[in-house]
């Protein structure tokens, strides 16, 4: 981003006193670098079935904080784009954002995201609050409206663990609408083609006391078993779910070694039980 006039040194811009949002800096001074922005050429129209996309994606608060897990298929169509797409990805310390939809587009807006939060801290001296930074997202939905109006939408989930909140109901969760509109859940939520089976197989699941592991794990596997863009274990490839965890200590993701032995335990008894454990009595 170096001025034309003067190769290699910054541009007035960078010594104009302005916004805090690393989005809206882009916006006003470099907006073709914008993913969202990004118009298609000439003559191209969007075909959704044409790009990869990413499916179900989930999160649950527990004591703690809160977990944040997805499956790792990609589509494009009616084929299977990829098998071990990552779709959980660190926001900062506290915060995590979980993605369905347009998978290229979705990569794009979390590095621009992450960037975004760090920008802020950096300007601010402080780090955003985490209604803050669900206000940040939701704008940098609301850009994407005319893509996703073709059918290239991104879906997210964000997750944090907000040191504010009371004690044992500092994990939060919010989610978000194509328009950008965002909305604060409770408890536990889903996006993606595969959603409302983990949201079935949570509402089922979910408890006081149970283990969080499991009940993502297995409404994960509810999504694969009945929509056909979701991916389950992959025992042959040794593809599992990823799962993370946002507590007072930061981010942390599962070891793939943790998550394969609970997916193996899981497939194993799903032998037996097919359609998995009845509610909680």
């Amino acid at each position: 981003m170096a001025s034309s006039e003067h190769e290699g040194r910054l541009g007035e811009e960078f010594f104009t006193p302005g916004t805090s949002s690393f989005t809206e800096f882009l916006a006003a001074h470099r907006p073709g670098l914008l993913p969202m922005r990004r118009p298609f050429p000439d003559g191209v129209r969007a075909a959704p079935d044409r790009f990869p996309h990413g499916t179900t994606v989930l999160t649950l608060t527990y004591r703690d904080g809160v977990l944040i897990a997805g499956d790792r298929r990609a589509t494009m169509g009616n084929l299977i784009a990829q098998r071990d797409l990552e779709k959980v990805h660190p926001a900062d310390d506290h915060t995590a954002v979980a993605f369905a939809g347009t998978v290229g587009l979705a990569l794009d807006m979390v590095k621009l995201y992450q960037v975004e939060l760090k920008h802020f801290e950096k300007i601010e001296g402080i780090p955003m609050s985490l209604k803050a930074k669900a206000s940040r997202l939701a704008a940098m939905i609301r850009q994407n409206l005319g893509q996703a109006m073709q059918g290239l939408a991104v879906v997210p989930l964000l997750a944090g663990y907000d040191v504010k909140a009371p004690e044992g109901a500092r994990g939060r969760i919010f989610d978000f609408e194509v328009t950008g509109g965002p909305y604060e859940k409770y408890d536990f939520h889903a996006e993606g083609s595969g959603s409302p089976y983990a949201r079935g197989a949570l509402k089922k699941l979910y408890r006081a006391g149970m283990s969080r592991h499991e009940a993502a794990l297995a409404a994960l596997y509810d999504a694969a078993d009945d929509d056909s863009a979701t991916g389950g274990p992959d025992l042959s490839r040794r593809i599992f779910p990823s799962l993370s965890l946002i507590t007072e200590d930061g981010f942390e993701r599962l070891p793939e070694s943790e998550t394969e032995e609970l997916s193996r335990e899981m497939v194993e008894q799903r032998r037996t039980r097919p359609d998995g454990p009845n509610a909680a009595p």
